[in-house]
């Protein structure tokens, strides 16, 4: 079904006299009757103690120990990394109890993990709504993923590859705003038109969708394409809908938080990547690596954590700083244990503080972060081992920083000499390409 096929055959009259889509089964007057407690909209929002700082869903990045350790520095609501659908609703568990982890009984009143939203992918509203009801009780929402570009997404059929197909969104969003006994969201990315932006989330909202988190971003703004996110389209949808928006895109510091609330007038702004690279971005604080390291293997020490998971966090970290202590690229690499993971932070640790120390013995001053410098970009000049968001030139084709350095510490990263000759071009067009310096925000 495309973009064209989104009128169906009618089945029920709205309240503005038009008619609804054949898979709109019930009212919205039906729907309140069934699910008389289940919050909408602002009262959902308000509920949530009105976000506006919010940890965006990310694979394998944004599990429950990070969101802890982001909440302890200002996130106020998170979503959960996204979950296959198909994979989660199984009869069999496994998936669902490798990738859903929940505070323990007696902690959940702690409120150490909430609010927050669960989110899904799917193209199947049966499938969707299998998922959804085993997260009941423990989300306080679940989110529709309609904003992955990656192409594994593309290949699944799921993601902002099913953006040209508006009636199964539509769908996939009604399945769950009938059925489902917690509200659902949705987020998405935006077309290169306002016009068709604006249409799409106003589908989304009227599908059921109880807060719209809009991506400023296009689909084929990925990876060293990814470029700025406009604010202009996330604007012009919290505009036209009726519903809370959250803002995501384009935020490096704490101060353009702010600047996207006024810029847009959303209701909430999420971090993604940035919030990988400084945990504390939505505190103020301009806090020292190492820090935010050991207080999250803290917490991963009482919470159950995917090693995988703990070593793709330390990777980003300390993505400033492996460059300069290369051999312990390797060491981390290696780590599989709690207590390897623990020994590599203490030796980085260590060697950072020297750092810090040689730079203030150096200079007579010690690093203060309200007063530091721009480079040319206009872009804040941090010591390697202060948080700082990632920044990447979109003419880099290989992957990104933390991954490389990964890969080339198991000895497994392809000799990439032909790519950087490629990219030693005359000093106009390396100008050229500083300028398109951006971080996927």
């Amino acid at each position: 079904m495309t973009v064209s096929d989104t009128t169906a055959t009618a089945a029920l009259p709205q309240a503005d006299g038009t008619t609804a889509p054949a898979h709109f089964t019930m009212t919205e007057d039906e729907i309140r009757a069934k699910f008389p407690t289940r919050l909408r909209g602002y009262d959902l929002f308000r509920k949530m103690n009105s976000p506006r700082h919010i940890v965006a869903p990310m694979v394998d990045q944004s599990e429950l120990a990070w969101r802890i350790l982001s909440r302890n520095h200002g996130a106020e609501l998170c979503y959960t990394p996204m979950f296959h659908a198909k994979f989660f609703g199984d009869a069999n568990p496994k998936y669902r109890n490798e990738h859903w982890v929940v505070m323990a009984e007696e902690e959940k009143e702690s409120g150490k993990d909430r609010p927050v939203v669960v989110q899904f992918c799917a193209n199947d509203p049966d499938t969707l709504l299998r998922a959804a009801r085993f997260v009941v009780g423990d989300a306080d929402a679940v989110d529709l993923n309609l904003g992955c570009p990656q192409h594994i997404a593309k290949r699944g059929h799921y993601g902002s590859f099913l953006m040209e197909e508006w009636e199964l969104v539509s769908r996939l969003i009604r399945k769950l705003h009938e059925n489902l006994e917690i509200p659902v969201t949705a987020k998405i990315r935006v077309f290169p038109e306002v016009e068709k932006t604006v249409a799409y989330a106003k589908m989304v909202e009227a599908a059921g969708a109880q807060i719209i988190t809009v991506h400023g971003r296009l689909r084929e703004q990925k990876g060293h394409k990814t470029g700025l996110a406009d604010w202009t389209k996330i604007k012009a949808v919290k505009e036209a809908v009726s519903v809370p928006v959250f803002a995501n895109g384009n935020i490096l510091y704490y101060e353009d938080i702010q600047r996207c609330i006024d810029e847009t007038g959303v209701d909430g702004v999420m971090s993604a990547e940035t919030n990988l690279y400084n945990p504390a971005i939505f505190s103020g604080k301009i806090l020292p690596t190492w820090q935010m390291a050991e207080e999250y293997l803290s917490i991963c020490d009482s919470v159950p954590t995917n090693a995988s998971y703990i070593r793709g966090h330390l990777f980003k970290l300390f993505r400033y700083s492996l460059p300069i202590h290369v051999d312990l690229r390797k060491q981390l690499a290696d780590a599989r244990s709690m207590a390897e993971y623990w020994q590599f932070v203490r030796d980085i640790k260590a060697r950072l503080i020297r750092d810090a120390e040689a730079a203030e013995a150096a200079t007579g001053n010690a690093f203060d972060p309200d007063n530091y410098e721009v480079n040319e970009f206009g872009y804040r000049v941090y010591p390697h081992w202060i948080c700082q968001p990632a920044l990447r030139f979109e003419h880099d084709k290989d992957h990104s920083k933390s991954k490389r350095l990964l890969n080339e510490a198991q000895g497994e990263s392809k000799t990439s000499t032909e790519t950087r000759d490629n990219n030693e071009n005359d000093a106009e067009e390396e100008t050229e390409c500083k300028r398109q310096k951006v971080a996927v925000a």
